[in-house]
Order: C-alpha cells, then structure tokens, then sequence
C-alpha cells in the first residue's frame, strides 16, 4: 500500500507534470473507482491544474476555478504516468485500468489496481473536506505543528497497541502498515505495547523514531519518477516484509505476526526483549 512517503513523492512528480495544463478527458472504467456522482468527472475537463498536494494517503489535484480530483489509492491501486497515451479510448473490462486521465497536447496518466479487491477510489468534490476519509484525518506528522507535546497529548489516553494506534488514520495522517513496523523498529518498542502505558522518556523516543522514519523515508523517494516508487521503498524498508531475515541492527531473525488480512514484522531482540509475540492465527490452527 502506498503510505505518506510515496504518496508524498507522488504529489510532488505531479506537481511537475501536471500543473499548468489542461484536463482534456477523464474516463472512468471500472464502476467501483467513482464515490461521488455531482459534480461530474465531465466538470473537470477544461480546466487547469493549478496544484497537487498530499493529504495523508488523499492525493488532490486541484482546477483553477473548477473542482479537485481527490484519489486514494487504497492497498493495491498505483498511477501509471504515460507521455503519450493510446488513442482509443479503455474499454470496461477485467483488466487493471480503473480511470484514466488525459491532457491537452497529450500524456496522463492511468490509475490502476491489481487484485479482486477493488477499494481504489476517485471523488470529484468542490471542496476537499467533502472527501469523508479527509475529514476524519488526524494531523500529519510531517507538519512543524506536530510536535512532542501533540504526539504525547494523542497517546494519553490510547488503550489499543501502538501498532494500531500509528496505523489509525483519524489519529495521525499516513502511516500505514509497513511505517509503522519501521517506526516501532527504529524505536524500539514492541508493536503489542499499550500506548497510554508509555513513559515520558518512552514517548520522546517513539516520536524521535516517527519522525526520522518518515523524513529518511520522503528524501529517498524525493525525485523519483512514479513508475521506480514501489521498488524504492521495498529496498529501503529494514523490517517490514523481510521476515526470516537477519535484523540489520543485532542479527536476530526477523519474526511475523499474521492477521485476517495482514501481518506485522518485528526483531525479537531490538523489540521485545527477546521474547516472540503471539501468532494468533497461527496458534488457532494448531489447536
């Protein structure tokens, strides 16, 4: 899944590819792709892009005097820039294609999504605040006005697990699952530590880690073109994904957690003094 770090480094290739020109057509092709339905994907065609910009995983491509078009490209959606597009228009089918956007004078881009799980979604709004995933948005944390005192206020009174608590949207704004293995990781703290459990020192450390993540994590994608994203975080990911590996840090075998849908990475050692955590689902099929 894209998290703020490519989405971030997504926004600023748009910025200059698509700022200063002109929305030609955009063409819906798969039925789930749309949430909105006024004003049409039509009201944008003509217009200018004035600006991109991120809002947690939101991309938003704003028109001079027109609507945005706000994209979330969820787990499996990507946005495939192309110089010249093909002349014929997509047909519907069962192919990647979700929506495809082109440009006077020719170029766009398509926005994609592998699997049979189609969550990638696209709304043509007015105003980005009518996107509810936007609204619901906890602050970002590459902001100057996310400080220490902001972070420790959030987790206060937090009873889940750090690891969900970093992934919740409506808490803070673009960390997805592989961040937050990172950031927990970085910090060494167990991804099953209650967050209001956490000490002043504790909580000053886990914000260190967040930060440093993300900052390392947005320079190394900074500049690169949209098609060499995915590949560029996959290699700079020290956890994530890369369990039965040694951890780069102490050597110890990187472990997993999995879920119904997920799982979680973690260095025994440098987390949780040792000790593997729990596998859930691993332990309810050997019952």
């Amino acid at each position: 899944m894209p998290e703020l770090p490519e989405v971030e480094a997504l926004a600023g290739f748009l910025s200059g590819h698509l700022v200063g020109r002109t929305v030609e057509r955009v063409l819906p092709v798969a039925v789930s792709v749309l949430k909105t339905y006024d004003p049409p994907l039509t009201a944008l065609e003509g217009r200018e892009v004035t600006g991109v910009r991120r809002y947690g995983k939101f991309l938003d491509l704003a028109t001079g005097g027109g609507p945005h078009l706000v994209v979330h490209l969820a787990r499996a959606g990507w946005l495939r820039w192309q110089d010249a597009l093909p002349e014929a228009p997509p047909r519907p089918g069962k192919g990647p294609l979700a929506l495809r956007v082109r440009l006077a004078g020719g170029g766009g881009f398509d926005l994609t999504e592998a699997g049979t799980q189609k969550r990638l979604a696209a709304y043509c709004v007015q105003a980005v605040a009518e996107v509810p995933g936007i609204a619901r948005l906890g602050p970002d944390p590459l902001s100057p006005d996310f400080t220490l005192d902001v972070f420790a206020a959030l987790l206060r009174d937090e009873r889940r697990q750090l690891k969900g608590v970093l992934r919740d949207q409506g808490v803070i704004a673009g960390i997805g699952n592989a961040y937050s293995d990172e950031i927990l990781h970085a910090a060494r703290m167990s991804p099953f530590k209650l967050a209001a459990s956490l000490t002043e020192d504790e909580t000053a450390a886990l914000y260190g880690a967040l930060r440093t993540v993300l900052h390392e994590a947005v320079e190394r994608a900074r500049g690169h073109a949209a098609a060499e994203l995915k590949a560029e975080k996959k290699s700079g990911l020290r956890v994530h994904g890369r369990a039965g590996q040694p951890c780069p840090v102490c050597g110890d075998t990187i472990r997993e957690v999995s879920f119904s849908d997920s799982s979680l990475q973690y260095c025994p050692t440098c987390q949780t003094g040792g000790k593997p955590l729990a596998d859930r689902r691993l332990s309810r099929l050997l019952k």
